[in-house]
């Protein structure tokens, strides 16, 4: 695995750590505009995204979308678009970063009703495809290619 993690140093990749929950999600710090929440990893997001509530929290500038978001048992739900945000994981950085916003609500409930604690966004496949990023599970680590 070192020689692994040597070459994937030397093509510019970065390391970060994730935590599996109770319910199997992988859950990682994040920071948006230099403000830390807990993001849920999810290969299966198109779009990273954050509540409602994170607009507050993380600084962010949304503008109303016409776009309806589906997911995770919802469907039809109205969303915002927060762009130009900076994205920190670990040590990998993205700039230019954008968001969908929307109630997340029924996300938390379901990590509530397991005893998890709330999060308070997705990082999607946007993020992942963009950064071709390769997911270790067996060391709890999620390699970023730097951009």
């Amino acid at each position: 695995m070192k020689n692994i993690r040597k070459i994937l140093k030397k093509n510019k990749y970065k390391e970060v750590e994730f935590k599996v929950s109770k319910t199997q999600h992988l859950r990682l710090k994040v920071k948006i505009n230099g403000i830390e929440g807990t993001f849920i990893l999810d290969t299966g997001a198109s779009n990273s995204c954050v509540g409602f509530e994170g607009v507050e929290l993380f600084k962010l500038t949304a503008n109303h979308s016409k776009t309806l978001a589906a997911g995770a048992g919802a469907t039809g739900m109205a969303t915002q678009l927060a762009e130009g945000n900076r994205l920190k994981m670990g040590s990998w950085k993205m700039k230019g970063f954008n968001l969908v916003v929307f109630d997340l609500s029924h996300v938390n409930e379901a990590l509530r009703q397991h005893n998890c604690k709330e999060v308070q966004g997705i990082i999607g496949a946007d993020v992942l495809l963009g950064s071709k990023a390769l997911i270790d599970y067996a060391t709890k680590k999620v390699y970023l290619k730097k951009l």
